[in-house]
């Protein structure tokens, strides 16, 4: 049986990780994080799940569809909203598009159910040469699968973010669910995570904007004074948050994309080295489905490669 290594506990991770166990192979999945989730990741703040990474999930393509219905027949993720304001500085206006999901447990929770296996986390990986297993996949932002592996592709950059969470004694914003943030030099989005796990919370959860976050990476509370102003000025709240808390993430969004490509699957070592991530999304925009898609093609291409 092909003992694979699989590199990250995303979503990706998890869809492939799953895909190869179905095929017969042994995963073992590694995790540099306290816990699984990746760019999902959901924390316990003040009582309560409030999701700091992606802000919520389509569905399109059939594969991923029937995962999400399995997801919301099982109660985990629930369909929120297919209308979002947008802010900018000409005022208010709303955008209506494909339904966005939720989970009520937040967005970890989602790859919690698809990890097939136990993951090792605080598993550090600085080389390589570490795995012996048959096959390595890489599933993370392409600028730490470049550090591991920096012949495998031709890597895109990845923008930060820090999200900052903010919470309130009282609602007091007319904002109904979240809003796009549009020429403002501070906030790109911002999401209302008692909306969004509807249980009413009064808590906002902003996006800053790539400028902002890069003046605060070696210190993301720097960014919680100028994102509550903005939070403050933009939705017309008079009194201060009872609390914030601050999220850097230091690669969140990808800049460009790889074509055509799902995934990479190439030989290091004479070994199958596989890549898969949300960069990797030849049917649209990177976003949580294309994550799955990718891990999930992957995970079946290198069964083949391996012959299970």
């Amino acid at each position: 049986m092909p003992r694979v290594a699989v590199v990250g506990a995303g979503l990706s991770g998890a869809a492939c990780a799953t895909a190869l166990l179905a095929r017969g192979n042994d995963v073992e999945v590694f995790e540099r994080g306290r816990a699984p989730g990746g760019r999902m990741a959901a924390p316990t703040l003040h009582g309560r799940r409030v999701d700091l990474g992606a802000a919520y999930f389509t569905a399109k393509e059939p594969d991923f569809t029937a995962v999400v219905e399995r997801w919301t027949g099982a109660g985990l993720a629930r369909p929120w909203t297919d209308t979002f304001d947008v802010l900018s500085p000409d005022g208010t206006d709303r955008t209506s598009g494909p339904v966005r999901y939720a989970a009520v447990e937040g967005l970890r929770s989602l790859v919690r159910a698809e990890l097939p296996t136990e993951v090792r986390t605080d598993a550090e990986i600085a080389t390589l040469d570490v795995l012996d297993h048959d096959a390595v996949v890489l599933a993370m932002p392409d600028p730490q699968a470049a550090r591991l592996a920096p012949e495998a592709a031709d890597w895109v950059d990845y923008d930060p973010v820090i999200a900052v969470a903010a919470g309130w004694n009282r609602r007091q914003w007319a904002m109904t669910d979240a809003a796009f943030v549009n020429d403002d030099p501070d906030l790109s989005f911002v999401a209302d995570d008692g909306a969004r796990r509807g249980d009413a919370a009064a808590v906002l959860v902003a996006h800053t904007t790539a400028d902002r976050a890069r003046r605060h990476l070696d210190d993301p509370d720097g960014a919680v004074r100028p994102a509550v102003a903005a939070l403050r000025r933009l939705l017309d709240i008079d009194d201060a948050p009872a609390w914030t808390h601050a999220h850097r993430w230091t690669f969140a969004k990808p800049v460009a994309t790889h074509g055509d490509q799902s995934f990479s699957l190439t030989v290091s070592a004479g070994r199958p080295l596989g890549v898969c991530g949300d960069a990797w999304c030849p049917s649209g925009a990177p976003r949580v489905e294309s994550a799955w898609l990718s891990g999930h093609r992957l995970g079946a291409a290198l069964a083949d490669r391996l012959g299970t």
